[in-house]
């Protein structure tokens, strides 16, 4: 019998569902991405799409694994995320939600500094809502009628590839 917990199967309010988290370019380009059940967290899968990242140089050297910026919705503010992003010297333009900047404000100055937030960087982040809405157009994606996580996944390794051949 197959362990039902690596199917990737959550459920959520609309029922049995899954998640794609990803990573991509500045072109809406998918760099690395990560099947999970439909009630995981985001902000917990952030360091694990993270480290899934790597993009192999057209001449001699490693792979690179470090964007310059990441641009995620409020689901990523994490102090664990943020610290993360800090060390490996990663700009950070994610967005705090009303329950953070009411906790920081209510510690007075033990809440720390407001985050450093540039809306105007924000904006650039239409383009992985784009990347997504391209994933739910391959109907298979959308409706996910495989069974396995495995097969699934092969499914959104195969349309990404096809995202990098249309551009």
């Amino acid at each position: 019998m197959r362990n039902p917990t690596t199917n990737a199967v959550g459920r959520s309010r609309g029922g049995l569902s899954t998640k794609i988290h990803h990573a991509c370019d500045g072109k809406g380009r998918p760099l690395a991405f990560i099947i999970g059940p439909g009630q995981g967290s985001d902000s917990r899968m952030f360091p694990v799409v993270l480290a899934a990242i790597s993009v192999p140089r057209t001449g001699r050297g490693r792979a690179r694994n470090r964007p310059d910026t990441v641009l995620g919705d409020k689901a990523y503010s994490s102090r664990a995320n943020r610290d993360l992003l800090r060390a490996k010297k990663i700009k950070t333009v994610i967005p705090e939600p009303r329950d953070q900047i009411a906790n920081r404000k209510r510690k007075g100055s033990r809440g720390g500094r407001p985050v450093d937030f540039d809306s105007e960087t924000y904006k650039g982040r239409a383009v992985v809502e784009q990347s997504f809405n391209l994933f739910k157009q391959w109907r298979c994606i959308a409706t996910r009628y495989d069974k396995l996580a495995l097969t699934y996944r092969a499914g959104v390794a195969l349309y990404a590839c096809l995202i990098w051949l249309r551009q």
